[in-house]
């Protein structure tokens, strides 16, 4: 099929091209989109150069799939002129993912809910995306009723000018800041704006998309997001309380046989997930599974995946996967 990557020289849009390259999806023609100060740059995609377009350039080839990736603004504005001619839009900004008409995919939590109509489908937050999948299947076998989440985010899930500012600071040399203090050497406790409540703008979006995919509004979550100094890789500190109790031995067991998992779980080894050895690969690892000593039926759990793949440009492949399996493209 015809496949255009909107924002393909970003972060994110590379590794998109990347991925799809790494999973052999059925690319017919490739189409690498960006906006006009970056048409004409290039781009290679399974061993051929290709020249950027513009998205009125890619809207007349008429693709059968479009990956955006290019924020929030391109995709309000170009989505929806993709979809009515008939493009299958799957967008990883935020611009579509709380719309009610619009759904809300990790593929190994509800891609099920996907049909034929769906043209514009939103491409959920990375930090979400890691712990949901987690979530999911002791959600089914225990019954969540709350969430309370910590996370350690990479500056790479700022973009790029974000990573040459903590390699800048690291050398001395002088750069123009996209957070607010330095990044190397602290953390902040503040990813995007902060809202009337108190919350960040990135923590508001953690409790909302949490209850949209997994399709109940009775799950209580409460955020708060850090970034730290490290490149790629987001770590998330999860205290999980269930209706029903739990065998701990079970919940590895379930968690190891969830697709998309690896339990890596041997603390007297020191062995546990880290971004450093996430980066690069397409699952979500999980380990420090315990008891929550202060409270039943609760679990503390320590999970960390790439943000640039399966928070971002692998989740949003997986879910062009199911969509050409299900004859839902084309």
């Amino acid at each position: 099929m015809n496949v255009a990557v909107v924002g393909a020289t970003g972060l994110v849009g590379t590794r998109m091209i990347q991925v799809l390259e790494e999973r052999n999806f059925p690319v017919v023609e490739f189409i690498p989109v960006a906006s006009e100060r970056s048409a004409g740059k290039k781009v290679h995609f399974r061993g051929k150069e290709y020249a950027v377009i513009t998205p009125s350039e890619a809207l007349a080839l008429k693709p059968d799939l479009a990956l955006f990736s290019a924020g929030g603004q391109t995709s309000l504005d170009w989505a929806p002129r993709f979809a009515e001619a008939g493009t299958t839009v799957i967008d990883n900004s935020s611009a579509w993912r709380m719309d009610p008409g619009k759904k809300l995919i990790v593929p190994e939590v509800n891609a099920a809910v996907l049909t034929s109509a769906d043209r514009i489908i939103a491409n959920p937050n990375c930090s979400t995306i890691q712990m949901v999948v987690v979530l999911k299947p002791l959600h089914d076998r225990y019954k969540i009723r709350r969430v309370v989440v910590s996370t350690y985010q990479s500056v790479s899930g700022t973009g790029a000018k974000a990573v040459e500012q903590l390699m800048a600071e690291r050398k001395g040399e002088p750069v123009n800041r996209v957070y607010p203090h330095a990044i190397d050497l602290n953390i902040l406790p503040q990813i995007d704006v902060f809202l009337d409540n108190g919350y960040t703008k990135e923590e508001m979006k953690m409790v909302k998309e949490t209850c949209k995919i997994m399709g109940d509004d009775s799950i209580r979550v409460t955020a708060t997001t850090v970034r730290v100094p490290v490149i790629g890789g987001h770590s998330e500190s999860v205290n999980i309380e269930f209706e029903n109790d739990f065998d701990l031995d079970e919940i590895k067991k379930i968690l190891a046989s969830a697709p998309g998992i690896i339990v890596q779980d041997d603390p007297a080894k020191s062995f546990y997930p880290m971004p450093l050895y996430a980066e690069g690969n397409d699952e979500v690892f999980v380990g420090r599974i315990r008891r929550d000593e202060s409270q039943p039926k609760t679990l503390n759990c320590w999970i960390v995946s790439d943000n640039l793949r399966k928070g971002a440009a692998t989740n949003a492949v997986q879910i062009a996967e199911y969509l050409a399996k299900k004859k839902f493209l084309g």
